[in-house]
Protein backbone atom coordinates (compact mmCIF):
# COMPACT_ATOMS: atom_id res chain seq x y z
CA UNK A 1 0.00 0.00 0.00
CA UNK A 2 1.23 3.43 -0.57
CA UNK A 3 1.12 5.45 2.36
CA UNK A 4 1.93 9.01 0.86
CA UNK A 5 2.00 9.02 -3.23
CA UNK A 6 2.79 12.87 -2.99
CA UNK A 7 4.45 14.07 0.33
CA UNK A 8 2.90 16.97 1.70
CA UNK A 9 5.64 19.25 2.10
CA UNK A 10 3.60 20.30 5.40
CA UNK A 11 5.56 16.97 7.18
CA UNK A 12 8.74 19.46 8.00
CA UNK A 13 6.92 21.77 9.94
CA UNK A 14 5.08 18.78 11.68
CA UNK A 15 8.31 16.97 12.37
CA UNK A 16 10.27 19.92 13.43
CA UNK A 17 7.50 20.83 16.08
CA UNK A 18 7.94 17.07 17.44
CA UNK A 19 11.31 17.79 17.63
CA UNK A 20 11.08 20.93 20.08
CA UNK A 21 8.83 19.48 21.99
CA UNK A 22 10.94 15.87 22.81
CA UNK A 23 13.71 18.58 23.12
CA UNK A 24 11.67 20.12 25.57
CA UNK A 25 11.06 16.67 27.34
CA UNK A 26 14.03 15.41 27.46
CA UNK A 27 15.56 18.75 28.98
CA UNK A 28 13.47 19.27 31.56
CA UNK A 29 14.52 15.24 32.48
CA UNK A 30 18.24 16.45 32.81
CA UNK A 31 17.95 19.58 34.29
CA UNK A 32 19.40 18.44 37.24
CA UNK A 33 21.78 16.46 36.47
CA UNK A 34 24.21 19.35 37.06
CA UNK A 35 22.51 20.40 40.27
CA UNK A 36 22.61 17.01 42.16
CA UNK A 37 25.00 19.11 45.13
CA UNK A 38 23.00 22.27 44.87
CA UNK A 39 19.91 20.45 45.11
CA UNK A 40 21.43 18.60 48.42
CA UNK A 41 22.12 21.86 49.77
CA UNK A 42 18.95 23.82 49.29
CA UNK A 43 16.42 20.58 50.40
CA UNK A 44 18.91 19.22 53.30
CA UNK A 45 18.37 15.82 51.34
CA UNK A 46 20.69 12.56 50.85
CA UNK A 47 22.54 12.68 47.27
CA UNK A 48 20.27 9.63 46.92
CA UNK A 49 17.00 11.52 47.27
CA UNK A 50 18.37 14.49 45.17
CA UNK A 51 18.75 11.87 41.99
CA UNK A 52 14.87 10.71 42.59
CA UNK A 53 14.37 14.15 40.70
CA UNK A 54 16.05 12.25 37.49
CA UNK A 55 15.81 8.48 38.44
CA UNK A 56 12.29 8.78 38.39
CA UNK A 57 12.03 9.52 34.80
CA UNK A 58 13.11 5.98 33.62
CA UNK A 59 11.20 4.31 36.46
CA UNK A 60 8.25 5.90 34.94
CA UNK A 61 8.48 5.12 31.66
CA UNK A 62 8.83 1.81 32.20
CA UNK A 63 5.62 1.77 33.65
CA UNK A 64 4.37 3.80 30.58
CA UNK A 65 5.63 2.60 27.83
CA UNK A 66 3.07 0.22 26.67
CA UNK A 67 0.26 1.94 27.69
CA UNK A 68 1.14 5.11 25.40
CA UNK A 69 2.09 3.08 22.62
CA UNK A 70 -1.22 1.39 22.80
CA UNK A 71 -3.08 5.09 23.03
CA UNK A 72 -0.81 5.84 20.04
CA UNK A 73 -2.23 3.26 18.15
CA UNK A 74 -5.66 3.81 19.16
CA UNK A 75 -5.76 7.81 18.81
CA UNK A 76 -3.25 8.68 16.75
CA UNK A 77 0.27 10.39 17.84
CA UNK A 78 -1.40 13.96 17.90
CA UNK A 79 -3.28 12.89 20.59
CA UNK A 80 -0.74 11.46 22.43
CA UNK A 81 1.83 13.92 22.09
CA UNK A 82 -0.34 17.01 22.83
CA UNK A 83 -1.18 15.17 26.31
CA UNK A 84 2.20 14.45 27.33
CA UNK A 85 3.30 18.24 26.01
CA UNK A 86 0.51 19.67 28.33
CA UNK A 87 1.19 17.59 31.08
CA UNK A 88 5.16 18.39 30.67
CA UNK A 89 3.63 22.65 30.36
CA UNK A 90 1.66 22.32 33.73
CA UNK A 91 4.45 20.15 36.08
CA UNK A 92 6.71 22.61 34.46
CA UNK A 93 5.09 25.89 36.34
CA UNK A 94 4.68 23.65 39.48
CA UNK A 95 8.60 23.51 39.89
CA UNK A 96 8.61 27.65 40.21
CA UNK A 97 6.74 27.26 43.81
CA UNK A 98 8.45 24.18 45.12
CA UNK A 99 9.68 25.30 48.34
CA UNK A 100 9.44 21.61 49.81
CA UNK A 101 11.83 19.02 47.93
CA UNK A 102 8.99 16.31 47.54
CA UNK A 103 6.89 18.76 45.99
CA UNK A 104 10.10 19.57 43.39
CA UNK A 105 9.94 15.60 43.17
CA UNK A 106 5.93 15.34 42.16
CA UNK A 107 6.13 18.43 39.70
CA UNK A 108 9.05 15.91 38.27
CA UNK A 109 6.60 13.04 38.13
CA UNK A 110 3.91 15.02 36.63
CA UNK A 111 6.36 15.58 33.44
CA UNK A 112 8.02 12.19 33.84
CA UNK A 113 4.60 11.22 33.32
CA UNK A 114 4.03 13.08 29.65
CA UNK A 115 7.64 12.16 28.17
CA UNK A 116 6.39 8.52 27.46
CA UNK A 117 3.33 10.21 25.41
CA UNK A 118 5.51 12.19 23.53
CA UNK A 119 8.87 10.36 22.71
CA UNK A 120 6.80 7.28 21.65
CA UNK A 121 4.44 9.17 18.94
CA UNK A 122 7.65 9.31 17.12
CA UNK A 123 7.20 5.94 15.10
CA UNK A 124 3.66 6.90 14.20
CA UNK A 125 4.39 10.49 12.74
CA UNK A 126 6.91 9.26 10.69
CA UNK A 127 4.57 6.77 9.17
CA UNK A 128 1.71 9.37 9.03
CA UNK A 129 3.71 11.89 6.97
CA UNK A 130 6.71 10.53 5.27
CA UNK A 131 7.40 8.89 2.45
CA UNK A 132 9.59 5.15 2.61
CA UNK A 133 12.50 6.88 1.45
CA UNK A 134 12.43 9.48 4.02
CA UNK A 135 11.52 7.51 6.80
CA UNK A 136 15.00 6.88 8.49
CA UNK A 137 16.23 10.21 8.37
CA UNK A 138 13.08 11.55 10.00
CA UNK A 139 13.53 9.61 12.69
CA UNK A 140 16.77 10.45 13.10
CA UNK A 141 15.64 14.00 13.26
CA UNK A 142 13.19 13.67 15.88
CA UNK A 143 16.02 11.55 17.66
CA UNK A 144 18.36 14.89 17.10
CA UNK A 145 15.97 16.93 18.72
CA UNK A 146 15.91 14.44 22.30
CA UNK A 147 20.21 14.28 21.96
CA UNK A 148 19.96 18.41 21.76
CA UNK A 149 17.73 18.68 24.93
CA UNK A 150 20.01 16.64 26.81
CA UNK A 151 22.63 18.72 26.02
CA UNK A 152 20.59 22.06 26.56
CA UNK A 153 19.25 20.59 29.61
CA UNK A 154 22.92 19.93 31.27
CA UNK A 155 24.88 22.95 29.23
CA UNK A 156 22.16 25.67 30.12
CA UNK A 157 20.94 24.79 33.40
CA UNK A 158 23.72 25.47 35.97
CA UNK A 159 24.26 29.02 33.82
CA UNK A 160 21.37 30.40 34.07
CA UNK A 161 21.03 29.35 37.97
CA UNK A 162 24.36 31.46 38.38
CA UNK A 163 22.75 34.14 36.61
CA UNK A 164 19.22 34.39 37.33
CA UNK A 165 18.82 31.96 40.59
CA UNK A 166 16.93 29.02 41.18
CA UNK A 167 13.45 29.97 40.76
CA UNK A 168 14.16 32.39 38.00
CA UNK A 169 15.46 29.37 35.93
CA UNK A 170 12.02 27.47 36.40
CA UNK A 171 10.62 29.94 34.88
CA UNK A 172 12.38 30.25 31.81
CA UNK A 173 12.06 26.56 31.51
CA UNK A 174 8.35 26.40 32.45
CA UNK A 175 7.91 29.48 29.62
CA UNK A 176 9.99 27.12 27.07
CA UNK A 177 7.50 24.42 27.57
CA UNK A 178 4.35 26.47 27.24
CA UNK A 179 5.37 27.39 24.28
CA UNK A 180 6.28 24.59 22.43
CA UNK A 181 3.29 23.15 24.21
CA UNK A 182 1.01 25.94 22.56
CA UNK A 183 2.96 25.58 19.35
CA UNK A 184 2.36 21.62 18.90
CA UNK A 185 -1.50 22.02 19.72
CA UNK A 186 -1.98 24.63 17.15
CA UNK A 187 0.02 23.73 14.58
CA UNK A 188 0.50 19.83 14.52
CA UNK A 189 -2.16 18.65 11.70
CA UNK A 190 -2.67 14.95 10.60
CA UNK A 191 -1.86 14.14 7.28
CA UNK A 192 -4.70 14.41 5.28
CA UNK A 193 -3.83 11.92 2.73
CA UNK A 194 -3.08 9.14 5.24
CA UNK A 195 -5.47 6.08 5.56
CA UNK A 196 -7.26 6.61 8.69
CA UNK A 197 -5.93 3.95 10.64
CA UNK A 198 -6.44 4.92 14.25
CA UNK A 199 -9.84 4.69 14.49
CA UNK A 200 -9.06 0.93 14.50
CA UNK A 201 -9.48 -0.18 18.16
CA UNK A 202 -6.02 -1.75 19.71
CA UNK A 203 -6.05 -3.40 22.71
CA UNK A 204 -2.74 -3.73 25.03
CA UNK A 205 -3.17 -7.39 24.85
CA UNK A 206 -4.03 -7.38 20.69
CA UNK A 207 -0.53 -6.05 20.60
CA UNK A 208 1.73 -6.56 22.89
CA UNK A 209 1.74 -10.36 23.04
CA UNK A 210 1.92 -10.34 19.10
CA UNK A 211 4.90 -8.23 19.20
CA UNK A 212 6.50 -10.06 21.86
CA UNK A 213 5.90 -13.50 20.14
CA UNK A 214 7.69 -11.85 16.86
CA UNK A 215 11.24 -13.25 17.31
CA UNK A 216 12.64 -10.82 14.91
CA UNK A 217 11.11 -7.69 16.77
CA UNK A 218 11.84 -9.64 20.04
CA UNK A 219 16.00 -9.40 19.02
CA UNK A 220 15.35 -5.48 18.18
CA UNK A 221 14.14 -4.45 22.28
CA UNK A 222 16.63 -6.59 23.64
CA UNK A 223 19.10 -4.94 21.33
CA UNK A 224 17.33 -1.75 22.91
CA UNK A 225 17.72 -2.69 26.62
CA UNK A 226 21.76 -3.62 26.10
CA UNK A 227 22.04 -0.48 23.92
CA UNK A 228 20.07 2.56 25.92
CA UNK A 229 21.51 0.14 29.08
CA UNK A 230 25.55 0.53 27.84
CA UNK A 231 24.55 4.71 26.86
CA UNK A 232 23.07 5.24 30.30
CA UNK A 233 25.70 3.34 32.26
CA UNK A 234 28.50 5.21 30.56
CA UNK A 235 27.06 8.40 30.92
CA UNK A 236 26.31 8.23 34.48
CA UNK A 237 29.81 6.96 35.66
CA UNK A 238 31.80 8.69 33.15
CA UNK A 239 33.40 10.93 35.70
CA UNK A 240 34.72 8.07 38.01
CA UNK A 241 35.73 6.29 35.03
CA UNK A 242 37.89 9.01 33.71
CA UNK A 243 39.40 9.73 36.93
CA UNK A 244 41.14 6.96 36.91
CA UNK A 245 42.86 8.59 33.77
CA UNK A 246 43.66 11.93 35.27
CA UNK A 247 40.97 13.61 33.93
CA UNK A 248 38.80 16.20 35.90
CA UNK A 249 35.09 16.34 36.81
CA UNK A 250 35.15 19.51 34.37
CA UNK A 251 37.19 17.80 31.70
CA UNK A 252 34.92 14.70 31.87
CA UNK A 253 31.90 17.53 31.77
CA UNK A 254 32.89 18.19 28.49
CA UNK A 255 33.77 14.92 27.02
CA UNK A 256 30.07 13.66 28.04
CA UNK A 257 29.10 16.96 25.98
CA UNK A 258 31.41 16.34 22.93
CA UNK A 259 29.80 12.41 22.72
CA UNK A 260 26.44 14.56 22.55
CA UNK A 261 27.23 16.68 20.29
CA UNK A 262 28.41 13.99 18.13
CA UNK A 263 25.14 11.75 18.61
CA UNK A 264 23.71 15.39 17.21
CA UNK A 265 25.70 15.46 14.08
CA UNK A 266 25.35 11.44 13.50
CA UNK A 267 21.49 11.13 14.31
CA UNK A 268 21.19 13.35 11.03
CA UNK A 269 24.16 11.74 8.97
CA UNK A 270 23.77 7.90 9.55
CA UNK A 271 20.11 7.66 9.19
CA UNK A 272 20.10 9.45 5.80
CA UNK A 273 22.68 7.27 4.42
CA UNK A 274 20.43 4.64 5.39
CA UNK A 275 18.01 6.03 3.13
CA UNK A 276 19.90 6.46 0.13
CA UNK A 277 21.11 3.12 0.25
CA UNK A 278 17.98 1.55 1.17
CA UNK A 279 19.51 -0.78 3.88
CA UNK A 280 19.22 -0.61 7.45
CA UNK A 281 21.43 -3.73 8.84
CA UNK A 282 24.71 -2.48 7.82
CA UNK A 283 24.15 0.77 9.71
CA UNK A 284 23.37 -0.53 12.49
CA UNK A 285 25.97 -2.92 12.72
CA UNK A 286 28.48 -1.51 11.54
CA UNK A 287 27.43 1.96 14.37
CA UNK A 288 27.68 -0.97 17.45
CA UNK A 289 31.07 -2.14 16.33
CA UNK A 290 32.52 1.16 15.66
CA UNK A 291 31.01 2.35 19.35
CA UNK A 292 32.82 -1.60 20.96
CA UNK A 293 36.18 -0.78 18.94
CA UNK A 294 36.57 2.68 20.97
CA UNK A 295 34.87 2.06 23.89
CA UNK A 296 38.08 0.53 25.83
CA UNK A 297 40.54 3.33 24.42
CA UNK A 298 37.74 6.23 24.95
CA UNK A 299 37.78 4.76 28.94
CA UNK A 300 41.53 4.30 29.47
CA UNK A 301 43.25 6.69 27.19
CA UNK A 302 45.09 9.54 29.39
CA UNK A 303 45.21 11.90 26.96
CA UNK A 304 42.40 14.67 27.61
CA UNK A 305 42.48 16.01 23.64
CA UNK A 306 42.62 11.60 22.67
CA UNK A 307 39.58 10.91 24.82
CA UNK A 308 37.70 14.28 23.37
CA UNK A 309 38.51 12.40 19.74
CA UNK A 310 37.04 9.40 20.27
CA UNK A 311 33.92 10.41 22.62
CA UNK A 312 33.38 12.67 19.13
CA UNK A 313 33.35 8.92 17.62
CA UNK A 314 31.53 7.04 19.94
CA UNK A 315 28.52 9.15 19.70
CA UNK A 316 28.71 10.12 16.47
CA UNK A 317 28.55 6.16 15.46
CA UNK A 318 26.00 5.20 18.73
CA UNK A 319 24.14 7.28 19.24
CA UNK A 320 22.09 7.06 15.58
CA UNK A 321 21.91 3.21 16.04
CA UNK A 322 18.85 4.76 18.25
CA UNK A 323 17.02 6.13 15.34
CA UNK A 324 17.32 2.98 13.02
CA UNK A 325 16.72 1.00 15.80
CA UNK A 326 12.94 2.83 16.14
CA UNK A 327 13.16 2.06 12.64
CA UNK A 328 13.56 -1.46 12.09
CA UNK A 329 11.11 -2.19 15.23
CA UNK A 330 8.37 -0.03 12.92
CA UNK A 331 8.95 -1.82 9.29
CA UNK A 332 8.59 -4.86 11.55
CA UNK A 333 5.51 -4.34 13.49
CA UNK A 334 3.70 -2.27 10.50
CA UNK A 335 2.05 0.72 10.43
CA UNK A 336 -1.01 -0.18 12.71
CA UNK A 337 0.90 -1.39 15.74
CA UNK A 338 4.09 0.94 14.72
CA UNK A 339 3.12 2.74 18.39
CA UNK A 340 3.20 -0.34 20.55
CA UNK A 341 6.33 -1.41 19.29
CA UNK A 342 7.69 2.08 20.06
CA UNK A 343 6.26 1.87 22.98
CA UNK A 344 7.74 -1.72 24.20
CA UNK A 345 11.51 -1.05 22.85
CA UNK A 346 11.02 2.26 24.80
CA UNK A 347 9.94 -0.09 27.99
CA UNK A 348 13.21 -2.55 27.61
CA UNK A 349 15.70 0.76 26.65
CA UNK A 350 14.72 2.55 29.62
CA UNK A 351 14.71 -0.83 31.79
CA UNK A 352 18.06 -1.67 30.71
CA UNK A 353 19.05 2.02 31.33
CA UNK A 354 18.46 1.79 35.47
CA UNK A 355 19.67 -2.21 36.02
CA UNK A 356 22.73 -1.39 33.76
CA UNK A 357 23.75 1.79 35.87
CA UNK A 358 23.03 -0.85 38.69
CA UNK A 359 24.43 -3.11 37.65
CA UNK A 360 28.06 -1.52 36.86
CA UNK A 361 28.12 0.17 40.78
CA UNK A 362 27.49 -3.58 41.93
CA UNK A 363 30.23 -4.83 39.64
CA UNK A 364 32.82 -2.29 40.99
CA UNK A 365 31.85 -2.95 44.36
CA UNK A 366 33.50 -1.05 47.00
CA UNK A 367 36.84 -1.24 45.25
CA UNK A 368 38.57 2.07 43.76
CA UNK A 369 38.48 1.16 40.00
CA UNK A 370 35.76 1.23 37.52
CA UNK A 371 37.60 -1.33 35.58
CA UNK A 372 35.53 -4.30 36.34
CA UNK A 373 32.22 -1.65 35.67
CA UNK A 374 34.22 -0.51 32.10
CA UNK A 375 34.60 -4.42 31.09
CA UNK A 376 30.97 -5.21 31.79
CA UNK A 377 29.81 -2.62 29.19
CA UNK A 378 32.42 -4.07 26.71
CA UNK A 379 30.42 -7.31 27.40
CA UNK A 380 26.95 -5.99 26.88
CA UNK A 381 28.07 -4.00 23.77
CA UNK A 382 30.19 -7.18 22.28
CA UNK A 383 26.65 -8.57 22.73
CA UNK A 384 24.83 -5.98 21.34
CA UNK A 385 27.22 -6.21 18.05
CA UNK A 386 26.58 -10.24 17.70
CA UNK A 387 22.42 -9.87 18.19
CA UNK A 388 22.60 -6.98 15.76
CA UNK A 389 24.01 -9.23 13.08
CA UNK A 390 21.46 -12.19 13.27
CA UNK A 391 19.06 -9.48 12.25
CA UNK A 392 16.87 -9.38 9.61
CA UNK A 393 16.99 -6.35 6.68
CA UNK A 394 13.90 -4.89 7.19
CA UNK A 395 13.88 -1.71 4.92
CA UNK A 396 11.49 -3.50 2.05
CA UNK A 397 9.06 -4.43 4.84
CA UNK A 398 6.56 -1.68 5.33
CA UNK A 399 3.14 -3.29 6.02
CA UNK A 400 -0.09 -2.04 7.48
CA UNK A 401 -1.45 -4.72 9.69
Amino acid sequence: MTINPKPNPYRWIVLTLFLCVAGVSQMLWLNFAPLISMIQKQYQVSESTAGLLLLVFPLVYVLLSIPSGSLIDRKGYRYSVNLGAVLMAVFSCTRIWSGHFWLLFISQLGIAIGQPFVVNGISKLVLEWFPKEQTAIATGLGTMGMFIGMALGMALTPALVEQFGFQKTMEIFAAISIFTCMMFLLFAKKNPTHANLDSQEVTIQESFLPLLQNRSLLKVFILAFLGLGFFNGLTTWIEPILAQSGINSEQAGMVGGVLILGGIVGAVVIPGLSDHFKRRKPFLVGSIWIALLTLYPLCTLRTYSGVLCLAIIQGFFFLPAFALLLEVASELAGERLAGSATGILMLFGNAGGVLVILAMEWVKGDGPSFFPAVLLVLAILTIAAGLAGILPETHQRRKVQ
